[in-house]
Formats: structure tokens, sequence, C-alpha cells
């Protein structure tokens, strides 16, 4: 059972993605594609009984524009699935 996290779209300062695989306490970040470096906020906890669903990632003044992607963690913090980069604009 392999976690997928997918990036389906950038609009309006929200971030629309797909996953599956992902359980309960499953977290999802935002990553900066140039430092490697999580940010802070948004973390979206998974707190849906199924595993596979969408997100909508609704993105905070503080997050500048830049290359970005989604990391998903398991519910223990280790990495479980990556998303192709986006532009955040």
């Amino acid at each position: 059972m392999n976690p997928v996290i997918n990036f389906v779209e950038f609009e309006n300062r929200v971030i629309s993605a797909t996953y599956r695989n992902l359980m309960i306490g499953a977290k999802v970040l935002l990553v900066d594609k140039t430092s490697g470096e999580p940010l802070l906020e948004p973390v979206t906890t998974i707190n849906s009984p199924t595993p596979s669903g969408a997100l909508r990632i609704s993105l905070p003044t503080s997050v500048k524009a830049g290359d970005y992607f989604l990391r998903a963690l398991n519910g223990h913090g280790e990495f479980a699935a990556q998303s192709v980069e986006f532009l955040v604009g």
C-alpha cells in the first residue's frame, strides 16, 4: 500500500490535492522547493477514516511566491509521499 499525494491546482491562494492510502493522523505539509524546509503553516491533518480523498488547503498571506511541493507524513511523522512541484504566484 503506497501512499500518494497529487497536486491538482492552485487558484485564489487555495491548493487542491488528492491523496490515496493516507490514514487518519497523517499530515500534509507545504515545502519550499529551494530550501527543502517545510513551512510552519499550513499543516493539514487527515481526519477521514477513508484512506483516499481530496484536500483544499488555504494559504496564509505569509506564504510568499515561489516553487513548492506537498509532503505527506504518516501518523508517526515519517515520510509517506510527495507531490510534484508547483508555483505559488
